[in-house]
């Protein structure tokens, strides 16, 4: 009974909508979560106190060792868009070309890639207030314009499923389009390179590697996956084709994006690999292939995922080394043994 007056305590106590817009779900842990965001709390006002010393003056934000730091420990969200478009060379690149986003949407029109984008945005966030077509503002038509920029701007991938969650969220933590555009650009265009071509080719190489990554650092995982014939493909493409997006809480999100924008690709690994390590257990007792499926959706659940700062700790340690140079090599490997097979 008294367990049950807590939670409905904290119930009362935390907003039904998060910072973010998304409402939190049916089954949400309230009583847990509060425990955790109180404690969380004093993290954030202690790195919001270090940010604002760091980022005195008002310029750009450059690559450091302190930076870097800085960022895996977390980035405050009023200077998460300054940190994001200052180490990912988004700002260079929008102060080196003013005027082209607007230019690139009174571009020529092309009906194929404006009907895809449009059924897409109609689909995108449905629990999220601000992405509702009564809300005000509506961020539907801020999403068509970043994306349909974007496909105007790299005609070599034009629009592709997926690209509408990343673009939401860039939206919502900028709450500018020319910049969630420009961030965009430095994802797919340098970040994750043929992640969303057509072939898809840059994506499914890096599954590859993650296979790689787990024969070597977790082999009892790799021989129950190929025991039972499962392809990585089938459970883990939505972490890599939407970075994580409504596959792990937003807060805990977004502190993986904060590294992805700062060191690379190889923060993907690092969160796929932490996680796969930290149910070890719990995945090996599958028995079956759709077992197999259903343990790797709810391991992205729970306390371990929702605790961001100690996941972001995790992530660091975890896996063990995991070089810019080792990850370049079994993408080459992988990359041919794909391309060989056609």
């Amino acid at each position: 009974m008294e367990t049950a007056g807590r939670a409905q305590a904290a119930r009362d106590r935390v907003p039904r909508v998060d910072p973010y817009g998304f409402e939190r779900p049916e089954d949400f842990d309230y009583a847990a979560y509060e425990e955790f965001f109180s404690a969380y709390l004093v993290i954030l006002t202690r790195r919001a106190i270090k940010w604002s010393k760091l980022l005195k003056g008002g310029g750009g934000v450059q690559k450091s060792v302190t930076v870097k730091r800085y960022i895996r420990k977390g980035v405050p969200l009023e200077h998460r868009a300054r940190v994001w478009m200052g180490v990912s060379g988004a700002q260079a690149q929008m102060d080196r070309n003013p005027g082209y986003y607007r230019r690139l949407l009174r571009g020529e029109r092309d009906g194929s890639l404006e009907e895809a984008i449009r059924t897409d945005v109609n689909r995108t966030f449905p629990d999220n207030v601000s992405f509702r077509k009564g809300a005000e503002p509506c961020l539907q038509g801020t999403l068509y314009n970043v994306l349909l920029a974007y496909g105007h701007h790299d005609r070599g991938v034009g629009y592709c499923q997926g690209m509408n969650f990343i673009a939401g969220y860039l939206i919502l933590i900028t709450k500018n389009e020319e910049e969630a555009f420009w961030l965009l650009d430095a994802l797919v265009g340098r970040i994750l390179p043929d992640y969303y071509s057509p072939s898809m080719l840059g994506l499914r190489t890096d599954q590859e590697v993650l296979a790689e990554l787990v024969r070597t650092k977790l082999p009892a995982v790799a021989a129950l996956m190929d025991g039972h014939g499962v392809l990585w493909t089938l459970v883990v493409s939505r972490w890599f084709i939407c970075l994580f997006v409504d596959v792990l809480p937003v807060e805990t999100v977004l502190r993986v994006w904060d590294c992805l924008f700062s060191e690379g690709s190889k923060i993907i690994f690092r969160v796929a690999l932490t996680l796969i390590k930290q149910h070890q257990a719990f995945i090996l007792e599958a028995t079956s292939v759709p077992d197999i499926c259903e343990r790797f959706k709810e391991i992205t659940r729970g306390g371990f995922v929702t605790e961001c700062h100690t996941f972001m700790q995790k992530i660091f340690s975890e896996p063990g080394s995991l070089s810019m140079a080792s990850i370049s090599r079994l993408r080459e490997r992988c990359r041919a043994k794909l391309l060989a097979q056609g």
